[in-house]
Order: C-alpha cells, then sequence, then structure tokens
C-alpha cells in the first residue's frame, strides 16, 4: 500500500516535469518567432533549456519551408511519455 502511493507520487512528479518542459518547449518557440534580445538572461535560460531536446530532434529534417516542425514534434514526443508513464502507473496498481 505505501510502495503503491509512493509510486503514484513518482509518477505524477514526472509527469508534472514533462509537462513543464512543454510549456519551455513552447515558450521559447514562441519567443524565436519575435527576435528578442539574446542577451536577456530569460531568453538564455529558455534557450539553454531547451537545446538538449532540440539536439536530439536535430537528427531528422523538421523542415517544411520556412516553417521549423521540431517543437511540434518535441511536445508530441512528451506527450506520448507523459501518456505512456500514466498508463504503466494504472497497470501497476
Amino acid at each position: 500500500m505505501l510502495l503503491d502511493s509512493f509510486i503514484i507520487s513518482v509518477i505524477s512528479v514526472i509527469q508534472i516535469i514533462i509537462n513543464i518542459y512543454m510549456w519551455i518547449i513552447i515558450i521559447a518557440a514562441l519567443i524565436s518567432w519575435v527576435n528578442p534580445d539574446p542577451y536577456n538572461p530569460i531568453v538564455q535560460t529558455l534557450y539553454k533549456l531547451a537545446a538538449p531536446a532540440y539536439r536530439l530532434v536535430s537528427k531528422i529534417p523538421t523542415r517544411i519551408g520556412a516553417v521549423d516542425l521540431a517543437p511540434l514534434i518535441i511536445i508530441i514526443a512528451l506527450q506520448f511519455i507523459s501518456i505512456f508513464i500514466g498508463n504503466l502507473a494504472k497497470a501497476y496498481i
């Protein structure tokens, strides 16, 4: 019983972290459209946090004309991981 509660709590925290990272990707993508000040610490932090995901996706072609679909691919992958982890928790309990 206690182990079940612990696993549910850990999975909930992981899903929250995935959700926060998804918002970081969305905000970084939106900020890139307006050409922000590259020396702004918030912009630098967002880009540094989003860079690992973009590096993973950069191995596949994500551009269609002038549109980069990398943020969309990252968000779909994060949603898949979040749903998969949630279903694993349901199957466990």
